[in-house]
């Protein structure tokens, strides 16, 4: 194959909502490079970028798959991503490594709501990007309206390059970049280039002049020049163009029916020649500091971006060439390890197929088989060069559910498929809780796990079971209690014997200090589940002897560990040891922390006990003519309203919700929105639980 440049190399991710034609734009682009002979799709289950068993089942894109094509003398690197928020670690892999963002936009629907969502990534980004509007030719599409919403999504800054005409009965797309008209046949393909007909000239001019302003207001030079002259070139506006998607600036929008083979030629052309590669954009700074060149001759430097396991493959590693070049058998260190890392082979991977090449260039995209130490978010890099690429932050968990391996047997086989999932997937996140005494997995959405249950069932043949997790709640108390306990044994020779008298109320923060007792020494506990233990020594005339004291203190924490009402942490208690007796020869540690557990639990049980439930920020988006009905279903779940704000065609509810009636939300919001809503939900603090639920609880101890 080809070596390319770093100035030929094109790495553009498509995105945009569910079925918005994305797999299919790809296929066709693949198609009309002549890479494949016959397009594949979505429906036959035989496009390059869905060929895992899964997306076959779905007929969606569930994983990010990276492809190339070639186009006059460039080499387009395509990263077809799902549309699916469950899967937005795919979409944030990408988007560290693409150069363009390209947002597909169903002419029928417009920017919906998984849109935003993958907006607000490309948007922190800062990354150039055009959007394509397709499906034109279907009956429904309104490229009026969609084009709308595109300006309601990025401002005035939204530019267009086509827009569709029929004429005729023909499919044409009128180009005021080229100013010229392409007519399509029944079958998509080559277009017959034509002048713009008289009828729409007055709208191409217009639109031309204004496509003219806005590339001319991205250079100074070329604002000079459209004032000298009144207008620019063509060649003078591809570069104001390029410069506007450089700032994050303008954002061109073409029309395409990807389907029926219509547009798509022009708009591999205006990759090529318009969208800038990896040397156009700015120079990443390395985790230490320094620029990272995207240049051959700088110190080689990969980012490793995806990790796959593939059945008869292994581990495949996806990387983006950040500097320097790369050759078979090459070795590299691992930034975060400094393991050493031999490249023995080299791929351009499209889908499942893949072609051995023998060296790749700064800003192109690979991959490489069995590395032995590094995994998703690595750097490899010459030995001695010291750069680490900054990370790709995937976005916080959404939901939690406890794991368990149906068959006791497949424990330790759960446990290593769980390994690999996450391997692969960095926002699957597995870890045991002791507290709950749960494996608890974590994810993105309802659709996400079942996504990691087929995994598990036809990958890797294990049955595993989900189920609601334990809510880890805390325990409190209201008010205060004195009490004390004697621990005596007697069993021949030296026995047991300890007591302790112990006051305990509710801590808080700021509480000025005890009165009425004489304290002699404070310690301040800063509990691992959080908040505090304040212990006193309060004891007078030595009837406790101060080695004991540690023993006591740690019986309160025992039980503290396990609460008396449910057995939850408890937090937020002071206690002043103010008076107890011991025994010369059967005193010793063990006694006095049986008598401190004791006396304490006892306190505890009399001074009013509360349990407290974790409390989480949620917010939540959704069209606004479905408000009523999310706000509905949020009060049955004991939330709070924060506040709502506008957002376009959409509504921003911020709640707080106990974390016990969050779960399946997921699915209910899903549901009541037809798929439009979103939601992100972050803990905010514990709250006490009402006494109906604390009853039922208690009763049910957990």
């Amino acid at each position: 194959m080809k070596i390319y440049d770093d100035k030929h190399i094109k790495n553009v991710a498509f995105v945009g909502a569910h079925k918005s034609g994305k797999t299919t734009l790809a296929e066709t682009m693949l198609f009309e490079a002549g890479l494949v002979n016959r397009r594949g799709s979505v429906e036959n289950k035989n496009t390059v970028s869905d060929y895992h068993e899964i997306e076959h089942e779905r007929e969606t894109s569930v994983y990010a798959t990276p492809l190339h094509t070639e186009w006059r003398n460039y080499k387009i690197n395509i990263i077809d991503t799902p549309g699916l928020d469950d899967f937005i670690g795919e979409i944030a892999s990408t988007m560290h490594v693409a150069d363009s963002i390209v947002t597909v936009i169903n002419a029928q629907h417009g920017v919906e709501i998984g849109t935003e969502i993958i907006w607000e990534y490309v948007d922190r980004y800062g990354r150039p990007s055009l959007f394509v509007i397709n499906q034109i030719d279907n009956p429904n599409a309104d490229y009026d309206e969609s084009y709308k919403s595109i300006v309601e999504l990025v401002g005035k800054n939204a530019v267009k390059i086509q827009y569709p005409l029929v004429v005729d009965k023909a499919q044409c797309i009128i180009d005021v970049l080229k100013m010229k008209m392409y007519k399509f046949g029944p079958d998509g393909g080559k277009p017959e280039k034509l002048e713009i007909p008289a009828n729409q000239q007055s709208l191409a001019n217009e639109l031309h002049n204004e496509l003219v302003e806005k590339a001319a207001e991205n250079d100074e030079a070329l604002m000079e020049l459209f004032f000298e002259k009144g207008t620019l070139n063509e060649d003078e506006m591809r570069e104001g163009i390029k410069k506007g998607m450089l700032n994050h600036e303008l954002f061109p929008v073409f029309c395409v029916s990807a389907l029926n083979d219509m547009g798509t030629g022009r708009l591999m052309g205006f990759i090529d020649n318009v969208a800038p590669c990896a040397a156009d954009l700015k120079p990443e700074q390395s985790v230490e500091g320094k620029t990272i060149e995207c240049k051959p001759s700088a110190p080689t430097s990969l980012f490793i971006f995806k990790t796959l396991f593939e059945p008869n493959l292994g581990q495949i590693s996806f990387f983006k060439v950040k500097s320097g070049e790369i050759k078979q058998n090459d070795k590299l260190e691992n930034s975060r390890n400094e393991e050493i890392e031999i490249l023995n082979q080299l791929y351009i991977m499209d889908g499942k197929n893949r072609e051995q090449v023998e060296k790749l260039s700064a800003g192109d995209i690979g991959a490489t088989l069995k590395l032995k130490f590094t995994k998703t978010n690595d750097t490899l890099r010459v030995k001695g060069s010291d750069i680490t690429i900054k990370p790709i932050n995937y976005p916080e968990a959404r939901i939690n559910k406890a794991v368990i391996a149906a068959d006791k047997n497949d424990e330790e086989k759960l446990n290593e498929a769980l390994k690999k999932i996450n391997i692969q997937d960095p926002t699957v996140n597995i870890k045991y809780s002791k507290e709950l005494k749960q494996m608890i997995l974590s994810c993105q959405g309802e659709l996400h796990l079942a996504t990691i249950d087929w995994t598990l069932q036809n990958v890797y043949g294990i049955k595993a079971e989900f189920e609601q997790p334990r809510v880890a709640y805390r325990e409190t108390i209201q008010r205060s209690s004195t009490t004390s306990y004697k621990h005596k044994k007697q069993s021949g020779g030296s026995g047991q014997f300890g007591e302790v008298h112990m006051k305990i109320e509710p801590w808080f923060e700021g509480m000025p200090e005890p009165e009425g007792f004489n304290i002699r020494g404070k310690e301040v506990v800063d509990l691992d589940w959080g908040g505090k233990l304040v212990f006193y020594n309060c004891i007078v005339g030595g009837v406790i002897d101060a080695r004991y004291l540690p023993s006591v203190l740690k019986g309160i924490l025992e039980v503290m560990e396990e609460g008396p009402l449910t057995k939850s942490y408890a937090r937020d208690i002071r206690v002043m040891l103010f008076d107890g007796k011991m025994h010369a020869v059967d005193s010793n540690d063990i006694s006095f922390k049986i008598a401190g557990a004791h006396a304490f639990k006892a306190a505890f049980l009399d001074a009013k006990p509360k349990l407290l439930e974790p409390i989480h920020e949620l917010t939540v988006k959704v069209p606004e003519e479905l408000m009523g009905n999310v706000m509905t279903d949020l009060q049955s779940r004991r939330s709070i309203i924060l506040g709502m704000d506008s957002d376009g065609k959409y509504q921003t509810i911020k709640s707080k919700t106990p974390l016990a009636e969050m779960y399946k939300y997921s699915t209910t919001l899903r549901s009541i929105t037809q798929g439009r809503g979103s939601f992100s939900t972050k803990f905010s603090n514990f709250e006490l639980v009402p006494n109906n639920v604390q009853e039922e609880l208690v009763k049910n101890g957990s």
